[in-house]
């Protein structure tokens, strides 16, 4: 609709559609306002009294919210595509997520940016885009493609590209590298994304600098307070990892810190996570639980989103605005009565044609011949171990006694597996080794291509023979994530995505998902965790303190190898 008959609509009070009898939060004021809504297609034009519509919705008195924002998600973790994606969180009140696609592009380069990007063309979801920065994430690791500073002028002129996604390697950024450099050059004044765990002082001063200014790593307050003191972003993260963020934002109301530099993120949560607990109205309803003004918890879940990725239409509802919005029951639980999308819609949650997917994403497993002899693991009695802290992505290292064979390799004991990371992509043969704890297996492996994010195999198991069987398996049906025990494939996901996706039903995923974890409990892993999320970020050298790479054992806070 032109611009002209908006504000002739607008002036004439003549509705597509109004949504009458709603408490409308309204994020200018902080005011809750009982009126009607008024649109006209996809834009509200105003709100308030006596207007005429060709179709009205009675909210009944339910609370009428800016449709919620992901602030930073990686579609490719879903493992399933855009619509499918689409589908399980709309139902939750997301009508809007800022897209990093720096998974598949870790796998397939430009060509993977572009699928994704076609892949979320016409939904009823909002998809904008980050442009991956780190591809690969460090040189300390093989990834299936790089990303130049040249290469990603192509999606420059893009509408729904906004900016710079995550900076992760900040080692490079604060040494002043010359491919990073170029990079944020090209992006300068626009939305540059931080990824920056327990930076500090003058390293943070120096990336601040650089250009990132945004962060969703945070993990304790004090972190949060000196980042925002620096004038980032804080985007608090509840996926299906890192899980530490009631204490962090109880921490906040205790010492009552502005909040109007904060939003909400999932950056990983899994589809029957989301289907169970919500997806970012999970966020805000754990926001005020915790304390936080419910108003504000809205805010934080649209419109301080909106505003920090300049999305002007987005983020409230006031005349001009489009007409993503989300109808609660309340503003404690957040339970989802109507969603309206993009299009100025209610949401029927019917699929949307799915564009024909390139060649070239279904090709990424190449890996070299694998032998029991390469898996084989010299060992020290004294050994460093990455050891897993629950509920959180950060790790640390332990130097602990280990179990040895006759011919002084390590083997599985006292709560301690083999770990191992392929590469997948280049057939380069590099296989590194660690010992990891917190899986406690016995009697078999788990493996997978969904190693964040360089995307190699990585694998954990107590044995040699299963550990070679599960990654024969996942080479035979083009990646996924697999349970071996003595010798058979107890449950196997394929994505033959990049590894990473697969468009099988939503549903049939589910199901072999939670098949996957019935098998992992099986050979020994704790019920309450979560293994194919947790064996997923082993691999990615950026987070702390210690990770495994096809390179060999790292450690990420000094980002030097460790000799073993």
């Amino acid at each position: 609709m032109k611009q002209s008959e908006l504000i002739t609509a607008a002036l004439k009070g003549e509705a597509t559609l109004v949504v009458k009898n709603a408490r409308v939060v309204n994020v200018f004021t902080n005011e809750i306002l009982e009126g009607d809504v008024a649109l006209s297609e996809d834009t509200i034009i105003g709100v308030g009294k006596g207007f005429a519509a060709r179709e009205e919705i009675d909210a009944g008195g339910a609370y009428l919210c800016p449709g919620f924002i992901d602030a930073h998600v990686h579609i490719e973790s879903s493992m399933v595509i855009p619509d499918s994606f689409s589908r399980v969180i709309m139902p939750h009140g997301t009508t809007t997520i800022i897209a990093d696609p720096h998974e598949i592009a870790n796998v397939c380069g430009v060509a993977g940016v572009r699928a994704i990007y076609k892949l979320s063309d016409d939904l009823p979801l909002r998809v904008m885009f980050m442009m991956p920065s780190c591809v690969p994430a460090t040189p300390f690791e093989n990834s299936g493609a790089a990303i130049t500073a040249e290469d990603m002028e192509q999606f420059m002129r893009k509408s729904r590209m906004l900016g710079l996604g995550e900076v992760m390697d900040a080692v490079s950024t604060i040494n002043c590298s010359k491919d990073m450099m170029d990079k944020l050059r090209l992006f300068d004044g626009r939305p540059i994304d931080g990824h920056a765990p327990l930076l500090s002082g003058r390293a943070l001063n120096a990336y601040r600098v650089a250009g990132p200014s945004t962060d969703h790593e945070c993990s304790n307050y004090d972190e949060v307070v000196e980042k925002l003191r620096t004038g980032m972003r804080i985007l608090l993260r509840v996926g299906s990892a890192a899980n530490g963020m009631e204490e962090l934002i109880t921490e906040i109301v205790k010492h009552g810190l502005p909040t109007d530099n904060m939003m909400f993120c999932t950056d990983d949560k899994h589809i029957e996570n989301i289907r169970r607990e919500g997806h970012i109205n999970c966020i805000a309803r754990m926001a005020v639980k915790c304390g936080i003004d419910p108003v504000q918890a809205v805010k934080m879940a649209s419109y301080n989103a909106a505003r920090a990725y300049g999305l002007r239409n987005i983020g409230a509802i006031a005349p001009g605005y489009k007409g993503d919005m989300v109808l609660f029951e309340d503003l404690k639980d957040f339970k989802v009565l109507k969603v309206f999308t993009r299009f100025g819609k209610p949401y029927d949650g019917k699929p949307t044609p799915m564009p024909i997917i390139p060649q070239a994403v279904y090709t990424s497993m190449n890996m070299a011949p694998i032998s029991k002899d390469g898996l084989k693991l010299p060992a020290k009695d004294i050994m460093p171990v990455i050891c897993q802290i629950e509920g959180q992505l950060v790790t640390e290292r332990r130097d602990l006694p280990v179990c040895r064979d006759a011919e002084g390799n390590f083997v599985s004991g006292n709560g301690l597996n083999k770990l191992a990371v392929i590469e997948r992509h280049h057939a380069l043969g590099n296989i590194g080794l660690g010992i990891v704890q917190g899986f406690n297996i016995h009697g078999g492996a788990i493996a997978s291509t969904v190693a964040h994010d360089s995307h190699n195999l990585v694998m954990v198991g107590d044995n040699d023979d299963d550990m070679l069987l599960a990654a024969e398996s996942l080479r035979e049906c083009g990646g996924g994530f697999c349970v071996v025990s003595h010798g058979i494939v107890l449950a196997r996901l394929p994505l033959p995505i990049a590894g990473l996706m697969t468009d099988a039903p939503v549903d049939s995923v589910l199901e072999i998902q939670r098949a996957l974890l019935d098998a992992a409990a099986y050979i020994g892993v704790d019920k309450k965790s979560d293994p194919l999320v947790a064996l997923s970020f082993l691999a990615l050298p950026v987070i702390p303190a210690i990770r495994l790479t096809d390179k060999g054992l790292f450690d990420s806070a000094s980002f030097k190898f460790i000799e073993v």
